[in-house]
């Protein structure tokens, strides 16, 4: 895709609930911006991932550990200049602050509604995050603050179309919620 306004940001965090699609529109905008993919998932230790498997949610406590881990691999990013789209919850504006180790971090917040995302769940197999955690995840969720260097999009459409609208805003004019 050819720019036609500022590069876009080195590291774009994908954020939203389990079972919104940040994976797969994570994988998608990694290609389009020739970038590398992480999955925030990946950092968990094992304890939280048996922990959610287990259907409980975690803490503060136990997100942690696993939000200091992603800032950073976010900074080893940075520091070696590469691109980076990195896929979480951050659900919290709390958590999103350890992430924004940098300007050049932009979070790209993807929304549905509860029943869209437990249809989804419901769908999914092979992970461990279970459709039993959608209404934790929704109560600690925060919408993107004022000032956050980020946008929201809605869920809802394919992962193609909501790639594409991201691209259009991460290479327009600067933005903020």
């Amino acid at each position: 895709m050819v720019s036609t306004g500022r590069p876009p940001p080195r590291v774009v965090v994908v954020t939203g609930v389990g079972g919104v699609g940040k994976t797969t529109v994570g994988r998608l905008l990694a290609a389009e911006l020739d970038a590398d993919f992480c999955d925030g998932d990946w950092l968990h230790p094992p304890h939280n991932v048996e922990k959610m498997r287990a259907g409980h949610p975690l803490d503060d406590g136990d997100r942690a550990p696993w939000l200091r881990a992603l800032a950073a691999h976010i900074e080893g990013t940075l520091e070696r200049g590469g691109r980076q789209v990195v896929c979480c919850s951050a659900l919290k504006k709390a958590y999103r602050d350890v992430l924004a180790v940098s300007p050049h971090v932009f979070f790209a917040h993807l929304t549905a509604d509860p029943d869209l995302i437990r249809a989804r769940l419901a769908d999914r197999s092979g992970h461990f995050f279970p459709a039993s955690l959608t209404d934790s995840q929704f109560a600690d969720l925060e919408p993107l603050a004022p000032g956050e260097r980020g946008a929201t999009l809605h869920a809802a459409p394919p992962p193609e179309r909501i790639v594409a609208d991201l691209l259009r805003l991460l290479r327009g004019p600067a933005t903020a919620v």
